[in-house]
């Protein structure tokens, strides 16, 4: 557990170099060079722009379809993320036994220790980096619409519902959604699974929704619609996901 705590941190991190290292402020269009600009930032600005002409220059609306388009796309990898967890919550037990038949610091020890560990990874199916692999390549996908949002120039000219796009919201209604939803989310996620009784982990449930909201105060209200659409869709893949396969496997188990 310890491990998808610093994994969450480096993400965190990498998230923030690569959305400070460029200048967000530069505004995309076709004739943008650079790889970054025209495989991944471009595409997803042509798409919001797309959605808006066909929606009467609604660029708060092209946001919504698109956030939702893009995470209905990556909804596979978060399937197969949700999996890899369930399967590896599911061997903490026999994994925990181990650890404790092999609890001596020495080198043979912790060699056997490795090689039963392995063994159990295959008995069950269960590859522990599989959850690590959607989160890579979800990053430059999100991180590219982000870009988009922020170096479209004609977004900031419009309106949506009672906001500025390209002004924070003066209520600040987006930002407190916002951090409510990516609390309620993770929350959801760590229900009944071994990172609620981790200190770490505990520290972060706490601690993304409030950078969350924080940015949302200061920063566009595009970018917080966004935040907003893709965090309420996360908390519904969870329930109508997360939550059924957690049923599923507990009605397995009773069964047996």
């Amino acid at each position: 557990m310890r491990k998808k705590f610093y994994l969450l941190v480096i993400l965190i991190g990498l998230l923030a170099v690569l959305s400070g290292c460029m200048d967000v402020n530069q505004p995309i269009d076709e004739n943008t060079k650079g790889i970054w600009a025209e495989w991944f930032v471009f595409p997803m600005s042509w798409l919001i722009t797309y959605f808006a002409e066909l929606f009467d220059g609604n660029y708060g609306l092209a946001i919504v379809i698109v956030t939702i388009i893009v995470r209905l796309v990556l909804l596979p990898l978060n399937v197969k993320q949700l999996k890899s967890s369930k399967a590896m919550q599911d061997i903490q037990p026999e994994l925990k036994e181990i650890q404790k038949k092999y609890s001596s610091k020495d080198a043979k020890t912790q060699q056997q220790l490795q090689q039963e560990t392995m063994a159990l990874f295959q008995k069950h199916g269960v590859n522990p980096l599989a959850g690590c692999l959607p989160i890579f390549v979800q990053m430059p996908i999100l991180i590219a619409i982000y870009h988009a949002i922020m170096r479209t120039e004609a977004i900031k000219g419009h309106t949506f519902l009672w906001f500025q796009l390209g002004e924070a919201d003066p209520f600040f209604i987006l930002p407190i959604v916002a951090g409510g939803a990516t609390f309620l989310q993770q929350k959801l996620m760590m229900a009944g699974s071994p990172a609620a009784q981790n200190p770490q982990m505990m520290v972060m449930l706490y601690v993304m929704p409030i950078m969350i909201t924080v940015f949302a105060m200061f920063f566009p209200s595009a970018l917080a619609l966004y935040w907003v659409v893709g965090n309420i869709f996360m908390v519904a893949q969870t329930l109508f996901i997360r939550k059924p396969m957690m049923k599923n496997a507990s009605t397995g188990g009773d069964e047996k």
